[in-house]
C-alpha cells in the first residue's frame, strides 16, 4: 500500500518541538507533527483544588481548544457557544490523565500546574501531539520554576495509528485518518508502559493479532518522539 505522502507505512511524519515559545509561561512548547501544529503551556499556581488540600500532593490538570482556522473552515470558539464540546472535555482529560503518568505528585506538593493545548493548525492526531507537546512545556516548567525535580517520573508522549486494508499505517493525517479502518489512539511511557489505548473500528471489526501489531508500531513510534523530547530538555 502507497500513502498519499509516499511515507513507509511504519514512519512517522516530520516531528519538530520548539521549547520556551511563550514568554509568560514557565514551561511552553511549539509541536509540529507534520501539518499538525499545538502550542503547549504550563502554569504553575501554589494552591490545589479544594478537594486536595491536606493530601500533601500536587495536581496536574490540562485544557484543550482548537483556535477557529486551525481546520479547513472556520469552526466558532466554543466560548460563544458558552459551553464545551464532549469532545474537548474528553480530549483534555485525556491529557491530564497522561501528564500525571510523568511524574510523582508527592513532589509537587501543594501545587498545580495547569496545562493549556491550544491547537492552532490540524492536520489530524491532534490530542496525540497535545499529550507529547505538553510532556515536554510540563517538564520544563518543573526543571526552571519547581525546586524538587524528583517531580519527573518519566516521558509521555502518544501516536496515533490506523488499518487501511488490512495495513497498520502509522501517525495518521486527516485524510488518512478520515478514511481508516480502524483508528487508535496510544499513549505510553519512556519504560514502554500503557497509559492510555483509544480504539474503534470504523468498517470491520479488527483481530487481536492486528491490535498487537499495532501497538507494536505504535510503540516505536513512541520511542522517536521521546527522543526528540528529551534531545528539547537535556
Amino acid at each position: 500500500m502507497t500513502r498519499r505522502d509516499n511515507r513507509k507505512l511504519n514512519e512517522m511524519r516530520p516531528l519538530e518541538i520548539d521549547l520556551g515559545i511563550i514568554k509568560h509561561a514557565e514551561g511552553s512548547a511549539l509541536v509540529k507533527f507534520g501539518d499538525t501544529h499545538v502550542i503547549c503551556t504550563a502554569s504553575i499556581e501554589n494552591n490545589v483544588p479544594r478537594w486536595m488540600r491536606g493530601s500533601d500532593e500536587g495536581w496536574i490538570t490540562a485544557e484543550y481548544g482548537m483556535l477557529p482556522r486551525s481546520t479547513h473552515e472556520r469552526m466558532n470558539r466554543e466560548a460563544s457557544r458558552g459551553k464545551q464540546s464532549g469532545r474537548t472535555m474528553e480530549i483534555q482529560r485525556l491529557i491530564g490523565r497522561s501528564l500525571r503518568q510523568a511524574v510523582d505528585l508527592k513532589f509537587l506538593k501543594d501545587k498545580t500546574i495547569n496545562v493549556d493545548c491550544d491547537v492552532i493548525q490540524a492536520d489530524g492526531g491532534t490530542r496525540t501531539a497535545s499529550i507529547s507537546g505538553a510532556c515536554v512545556a510540563l517538564f520544563q516548567a518543573i526543571k526552571n520554576n519547581h525546586n524538587d525535580n524528583r517531580a519527573i517520573k518519566e516521558y509521555v508522549a502518544a501516536v496515533s495509528i490506523g488499518l487501511k486494508d488490512g495495513s497498520p499505517l502509522l501517525d495518521l493525517n486527516y485524510e488518512e485518518d478520515s478514511e481508516a479502518d480502524t483508528d487508535l489512539n496510544i499513549v505510553m511511557t519512556e519504560n514502554g508502559g500503557l497509559i492510555e489505548i483509544q480504539g474503534t473500528a470504523e468498517q470491520n471489526p479488527f483481530t487481536k493479532k492486528q491490535l498487537d501489531e499495532m501497538v507494536e508500531m505504535a510503540s516505536k513510534g513512541i520511542k522517536e518522539i521521546i527522543k526528540i523530547q528529551k534531545l528539547c530538555l537535556n
